[in-house]
Protein backbone atom coordinates (compact mmCIF):
# COMPACT_ATOMS: atom_id res chain seq x y z
CA UNK A 1 0.00 0.00 0.00
CA UNK A 2 1.20 3.86 -0.49
CA UNK A 3 -0.33 5.73 2.34
CA UNK A 4 -1.24 8.98 1.91
CA UNK A 5 -0.77 10.40 5.49
CA UNK A 6 -3.59 12.73 6.62
CA UNK A 7 -2.83 14.91 9.32
CA UNK A 8 -5.46 17.54 9.04
CA UNK A 9 -3.89 19.51 6.24
CA UNK A 10 -2.87 18.40 2.27
CA UNK A 11 -4.64 17.98 -1.24
CA UNK A 12 -4.76 14.33 -0.37
CA UNK A 13 -7.60 13.61 -2.71
CA UNK A 14 -5.40 14.86 -5.20
CA UNK A 15 -2.62 12.57 -5.08
CA UNK A 16 -4.70 10.05 -4.18
CA UNK A 17 -6.57 10.36 -8.01
CA UNK A 18 -3.48 11.50 -9.56
CA UNK A 19 -2.42 7.99 -8.32
CA UNK A 20 -4.98 5.73 -8.75
CA UNK A 21 -4.66 7.76 -12.56
CA UNK A 22 -1.81 6.27 -12.93
CA UNK A 23 -2.53 2.29 -12.22
CA UNK A 24 -1.63 2.81 -8.58
CA UNK A 25 -5.21 1.90 -7.02
CA UNK A 26 -3.34 0.22 -3.53
CA UNK A 27 -2.62 4.41 -3.02
CA UNK A 28 -5.19 4.91 0.16
CA UNK A 29 -5.88 8.03 2.70
CA UNK A 30 -4.62 6.75 5.79
CA UNK A 31 -4.96 8.77 9.53
CA UNK A 32 -3.44 6.45 12.13
CA UNK A 33 -0.17 5.23 13.73
CA UNK A 34 -0.78 1.74 12.76
CA UNK A 35 -1.65 1.93 9.17
CA UNK A 36 1.59 4.45 8.49
CA UNK A 37 3.34 1.58 10.00
CA UNK A 38 1.86 -1.21 7.70
CA UNK A 39 1.80 1.34 5.34
CA UNK A 40 4.96 -0.26 1.95
CA UNK A 41 5.41 4.11 0.88
CA UNK A 42 4.56 6.78 2.30
CA UNK A 43 3.27 10.26 1.10
CA UNK A 44 3.32 13.45 3.44
CA UNK A 45 1.71 16.26 1.65
CA UNK A 46 0.88 19.75 3.24
CA UNK A 47 -0.37 22.83 2.73
CA UNK A 48 -0.53 25.68 5.32
CA UNK A 49 1.01 26.96 8.45
CA UNK A 50 3.92 24.54 10.13
CA UNK A 51 3.37 25.44 13.35
CA UNK A 52 0.10 23.38 12.90
CA UNK A 53 1.21 20.89 10.76
CA UNK A 54 3.70 19.68 13.28
CA UNK A 55 1.25 19.88 16.43
CA UNK A 56 -1.09 18.19 14.57
CA UNK A 57 1.35 15.26 13.55
CA UNK A 58 2.07 15.19 17.43
CA UNK A 59 -1.52 15.03 18.33
CA UNK A 60 -2.40 12.39 16.22
CA UNK A 61 0.78 10.42 17.32
CA UNK A 62 1.97 9.95 14.00
CA UNK A 63 5.65 11.56 14.55
CA UNK A 64 6.87 8.33 16.09
CA UNK A 65 5.81 5.95 13.14
CA UNK A 66 6.89 8.09 9.97
CA UNK A 67 10.26 8.11 11.62
CA UNK A 68 10.15 4.37 12.29
CA UNK A 69 9.32 4.20 8.80
CA UNK A 70 12.16 6.62 7.26
CA UNK A 71 14.40 4.83 9.65
CA UNK A 72 13.50 1.57 8.10
CA UNK A 73 13.96 2.47 4.73
CA UNK A 74 10.80 2.44 3.16
CA UNK A 75 10.07 5.08 0.35
CA UNK A 76 9.25 8.42 1.19
CA UNK A 77 7.88 11.42 -0.45
CA UNK A 78 7.10 14.95 0.93
CA UNK A 79 5.08 17.48 -0.45
CA UNK A 80 5.39 21.21 0.10
CA UNK A 81 4.85 21.24 3.63
CA UNK A 82 5.65 17.47 3.42
CA UNK A 83 9.36 18.25 2.23
CA UNK A 84 9.29 21.31 4.86
CA UNK A 85 8.38 19.09 7.65
CA UNK A 86 11.16 17.12 7.51
CA UNK A 87 14.17 19.66 8.00
CA UNK A 88 15.09 20.51 11.92
CA UNK A 89 13.58 24.55 11.95
CA UNK A 90 11.50 26.82 10.62
CA UNK A 91 11.08 29.99 10.33
CA UNK A 92 7.19 30.45 10.18
CA UNK A 93 5.35 31.29 13.20
CA UNK A 94 8.74 31.89 15.01
CA UNK A 95 11.31 28.98 15.31
CA UNK A 96 9.30 25.71 15.09
CA UNK A 97 10.44 22.20 15.78
CA UNK A 98 10.45 19.98 13.00
CA UNK A 99 10.81 16.11 12.39
CA UNK A 100 14.65 16.74 12.44
CA UNK A 101 15.44 13.67 9.72
CA UNK A 102 17.50 16.48 7.37
CA UNK A 103 20.14 19.13 8.86
CA UNK A 104 18.83 22.58 7.55
CA UNK A 105 16.13 25.56 8.15
CA UNK A 106 13.45 26.56 6.38
CA UNK A 107 13.10 30.49 5.49
CA UNK A 108 10.92 33.10 3.85
CA UNK A 109 11.10 34.32 0.46
CA UNK A 110 11.74 37.95 0.85
CA UNK A 111 9.91 40.14 -1.62
CA UNK A 112 13.16 42.64 -3.39
CA UNK A 113 10.42 44.16 -6.36
CA UNK A 114 6.86 44.21 -7.70
CA UNK A 115 6.85 41.15 -9.85
CA UNK A 116 8.88 38.72 -6.99
CA UNK A 117 5.77 38.72 -5.01
CA UNK A 118 5.14 36.16 -1.81
CA UNK A 119 3.61 33.88 -2.13
CA UNK A 120 5.39 32.26 -5.03
CA UNK A 121 2.75 31.06 -6.37
CA UNK A 122 2.18 29.80 -10.84
CA UNK A 123 4.83 27.69 -12.78
CA UNK A 124 8.42 27.96 -12.26
CA UNK A 125 11.00 25.85 -14.19
CA UNK A 126 13.59 22.78 -12.43
CA UNK A 127 16.77 23.50 -12.85
CA UNK A 128 18.21 19.64 -12.44
CA UNK A 129 21.44 19.83 -9.88
CA UNK A 130 21.61 15.82 -9.79
CA UNK A 131 20.74 13.24 -12.58
CA UNK A 132 20.79 10.20 -10.60
CA UNK A 133 17.52 11.53 -8.56
CA UNK A 134 15.60 8.52 -9.78
CA UNK A 135 12.24 10.25 -9.46
CA UNK A 136 13.45 12.33 -12.14
CA UNK A 137 14.11 9.94 -14.89
CA UNK A 138 12.41 10.89 -17.92
CA UNK A 139 12.33 14.58 -16.77
CA UNK A 140 13.77 17.78 -18.65
CA UNK A 141 15.91 19.95 -17.69
CA UNK A 142 14.02 23.10 -17.55
CA UNK A 143 10.49 21.47 -17.33
CA UNK A 144 7.99 23.51 -15.53
CA UNK A 145 6.02 22.56 -12.25
CA UNK A 146 3.67 24.18 -9.80
CA UNK A 147 4.24 26.39 -6.80
CA UNK A 148 2.01 27.61 -4.03
CA UNK A 149 4.27 28.59 -1.33
CA UNK A 150 6.09 31.57 1.41
CA UNK A 151 9.11 29.62 2.26
CA UNK A 152 10.93 27.20 1.32
CA UNK A 153 14.02 24.86 2.82
CA UNK A 154 17.72 25.83 2.93
CA UNK A 155 19.50 22.06 3.60
CA UNK A 156 22.39 22.27 5.59
CA UNK A 157 24.28 19.47 3.19
CA UNK A 158 24.15 20.89 -0.33
CA UNK A 159 24.38 17.59 -1.56
CA UNK A 160 20.76 16.45 -1.01
CA UNK A 161 19.37 19.09 -3.14
CA UNK A 162 18.48 17.60 -6.47
CA UNK A 163 16.79 20.86 -8.48
CA UNK A 164 16.97 24.25 -7.71
CA UNK A 165 14.28 26.88 -9.01
CA UNK A 166 14.94 30.60 -9.61
CA UNK A 167 12.68 33.11 -7.77
CA UNK A 168 14.75 36.26 -7.70
CA UNK A 169 17.73 33.77 -7.12
CA UNK A 170 18.00 29.95 -6.31
CA UNK A 171 16.26 28.44 -3.69
CA UNK A 172 15.86 24.24 -3.01
CA UNK A 173 12.93 22.48 -4.79
CA UNK A 174 13.03 19.20 -4.39
CA UNK A 175 15.61 17.19 -2.34
CA UNK A 176 16.89 13.40 -2.02
CA UNK A 177 18.43 11.47 0.74
CA UNK A 178 18.74 8.03 1.17
CA UNK A 179 15.27 6.59 1.31
CA UNK A 180 13.44 10.24 1.80
CA UNK A 181 12.36 12.37 -1.47
CA UNK A 182 10.73 15.56 -1.07
CA UNK A 183 9.80 18.72 -3.25
CA UNK A 184 8.23 21.54 -2.57
CA UNK A 185 6.49 22.05 -6.23
CA UNK A 186 3.20 20.33 -5.91
CA UNK A 187 3.34 17.25 -8.55
CA UNK A 188 -0.48 16.34 -8.34
CA UNK A 189 -0.88 20.05 -9.72
CA UNK A 190 1.98 19.64 -12.11
CA UNK A 191 -0.18 17.55 -15.37
CA UNK A 192 2.52 15.35 -17.22
CA UNK A 193 5.81 16.21 -15.39
CA UNK A 194 4.16 16.00 -12.01
CA UNK A 195 2.75 12.87 -13.06
CA UNK A 196 5.77 11.30 -14.33
CA UNK A 197 7.32 11.89 -10.87
CA UNK A 198 4.50 10.19 -8.90
CA UNK A 199 4.69 7.10 -11.28
CA UNK A 200 8.50 6.87 -10.56
CA UNK A 201 7.79 7.15 -6.65
CA UNK A 202 5.42 4.69 -6.82
CA UNK A 203 7.80 2.41 -9.39
CA UNK A 204 10.49 2.74 -6.30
Amino acid sequence: MIGIIDYGMGNLRSVEKALHRLGYTDAHVIDSPQQVLHARKLILPGVGAFADAITNLRDRMLVGPILTQIRARRPFLGICLGMQLLFEISEEGGEQRGLGVLNGRVIRFQPTEHRFKVPHMGWNALRIERKDNPLFEGVDDGAFVYFVHSYYPAPQDPGVITTSTDYDGPFCSSIWSDNCFAMQFHPEKSQAVGLKILDNFAKL
